[in-house]
């Protein structure tokens, strides 16, 4: 193996022990008496789009969870009334996912004791610097593999 091949994989197993460390303490502390992680994973993605709204296909891309999996959740979303689904009208087979009013004030409200989690844990290791770091090579690996720039 030669040192560039070497210290890839030493960066990839670093950055994936820190990413899996720091997100169980997350999950830890996580409000969970409201909404579940991955609930609340697809209202923050609905909530950075234009008009609070993704089609199904396209929000399957933003989650860790497979397609019949995303389905399910965004059923047990409309049923609390967090988020409803609407049909495109350009395309009568695609399916818009929506963020409620209701959705979104509770997002918000859970956004920020995570946001207070996410700040103790990140940025109480990092300095300002190293965290404007840390997120251009994030999105540089990202961007190199096809994934989108939020």
């Amino acid at each position: 193996m030669t040192d560039r091949s070497t210290a890839a994989i030493n960066a990839w197993e670093s950055l994936f022990r820190a990413q899996v460390t720091v997100l169980r303490q997350l999950n830890r502390e996580f409000p969970t008496g409201e909404l579940s992680f991955n609930e609340y994973d697809v209202l923050f993605n609905l909530s950075k789009q234009e008009g609070r709204r993704l089609r199904i296909r396209d929000l399957n891309r933003h989650l860790l969870l497979t397609q019949p999996s995303v389905s399910r959740l965004v059923d047990r979303l409309v049923t609390r009334g967090l988020v409803s689904k609407e049909s495109d009208p350009v395309d009568g087979r695609g399916t818009f996912v929506c963020l409620t009013d209701a959705g979104y004030l509770l997002f918000r409200k859970v956004a920020v004791a995570h946001a207070e989690s996410i700040t103790r844990h990140v940025g109480g290791a990092l300095s300002t610097e190293q965290l404007h770091a840390l997120k251009k090579l994030t999105d540089a690996l990202r961007a190199s593999v096809g994934g989108a720039k939020d």
